[in-house]
């Protein structure tokens, strides 16, 4: 599905957000595979699970025509800096929710882009009628629950010792949902 596009101004840097279109696919490649390269948040390593251009014009043009996906980029100055996604399904079991993903380039956090990523997914989940949207985050990505936690997000489990990190160590995996009033 498609949204209009929302200015932000936060900490003196302007940005967009808005809908995810063909022309952005290169530079979606691009920035994953940067942003999978600079933490270990994310659920890969840099290069794993490698989505080129075609697979990620394939994605928008899904998402676009879909009523029960969302994907969304944040763009400075024509330069996409991050991305959100909301993936629902048609099973009539599950087609009341959907799970959301975010990422921002290291350089641009603290600026509100993932928040606003969110709140404008949010948004476009409760125009459509959307009740649950679901979630996992790295236990260690403290700054990160507390913004979900803040936007209505509850802890609904735990993964227990579900990511290998580069230290060796294993680590948990919190999953967490937001319920639309009803």
């Amino acid at each position: 599905m498609l949204i209009d596009d929302r200015e932000f101004n936060v900490n003196g840097l302007s940005y967009t957000i808005r809908s995810a279109v063909n022309s952005d696919a290169t530079a979606l490649s691009i920035v994953r595979m940067q942003i999978d390269g600079e933490t270990e948040n994310m659920d890969r390593e840099q290069g794993e699970a490698f989505i080129d251009v075609s697979g990620f014009e394939q994605i928008i043009k899904s998402d676009s025509e879909s009523s029960r996906n969302l994907f969304l980029v944040a763009v400075i100055q024509n330069r996409i800096v991050g991305f959100s996604r909301c993936a629902g399904t048609y099973l009539k079991r599950f087609s009341h929710k959907v799970e959301f993903g975010v990422c921002v380039l290291k350089e641009y956090w603290g600026y509100s882009i993932s928040k606003n990523l969110m709140q404008q997914s949010i948004a476009w989940a409760e125009a459509n009628g959307i009740k649950k949207i679901t979630l996992n985050v790295l236990e260690t990505n403290e700054s990160a629950i507390r913004l979900y936690k803040k936007l209505g997000f509850e802890v609904e489990g735990i993964l227990k010792k579900d990511k290998l990190l580069s230290d060796g160590h294993y680590y948990n995996t919190i999953v967490m949902a937001r319920f639309s009033a009803e």
